[in-house]
């Protein structure tokens, strides 16, 4: 036997990966953590027509879901202003 010590052996776990599930309830807790909530609203292409003639989204981008969302916020920040 020899007096050496051995190197150390260690085992690094592999990361946990979190279901698909668990990831969603995830951003959901973390957005509610943030005072927002999630609600799907259909919208008309004469509101996306004024979103543009407002500046709050590019003509280019009307079919781009989040640059609507996006829009959408930014028209909630200019008038509802609490």
């Amino acid at each position: 036997m020899s007096n050496e010590a051995e190197p150390d052996k260690t085992v690094s776990a592999a990361p946990m990966s979190r279901s698909a599930a668990a990831e969603r309830m995830r951003a959901h807790r973390e957005r509610r953590r943030l005072g927002l909530h999630s609600v799907v609203i259909q919208i008309r292409e004469r509101e996306i027509d004024v979103l543009i003639r407002g500046g709050l989204l590019k003509a280019d981008a009307r079919n781009n879901v989040r640059a609507i969302g996006d829009a959408i916020h930014a028209h909630f920040d200019k008038t509802l202003r609490a």
